[in-house]
């Protein structure tokens, strides 16, 4: 993940929605960051809400790792920072309720706000 600017100046999102509290995700986004994500073998995906974004689940241990939404051919991403290793200070998270928002209202606000800059290989190739 390369971030646009200091990890102290971002605030993860903890959505309050059943599926994001019992998984725990808090929720990191830069639309002008860059998102690299490694797969090894074959994540568990999951469509909640308005099913308009899959949540990735990792094959091995089941953490939620990230959510993405394709529009127009181009994929946008958000990661789960409790998935993240290592030590990253960032700003304390501040609850959200996306699905308090119509369905369009949620695909504007992922394309402007998401990661644009996303690329998901398979770790072994």
């Amino acid at each position: 993940m390369t971030l646009s600017k200091p990890a102290s100046d971002y605030t993860p999102r903890a959505c309050d929605c059943g599926f994001c509290r019992k998984h725990g995700a808090a929720w990191l986004s830069d639309a002008h960051g860059a998102l690299r994500v490694r797969l090894r073998g074959e994540p568990t995906v999951y469509r909640q809400g308005s099913a308009q974004a899959e949540f990735i689940a990792c094959a091995h241990c089941a953490v939620l790792v990230f959510v993405r939404h394709e529009h127009e051919g181009r994929v946008h991403a958000a990661v789960n920072v409790r998935a993240l290793d290592g030590a990253v200070s960032f700003a304390d998270e501040q609850s959200a309720s996306p699905q308090k928002l119509a369905p369009e209202e949620k695909r504007e606000r992922w394309t402007t706000l998401w990661f644009s800059d996303v690329r998901i290989v398979d770790a072994d190739d």
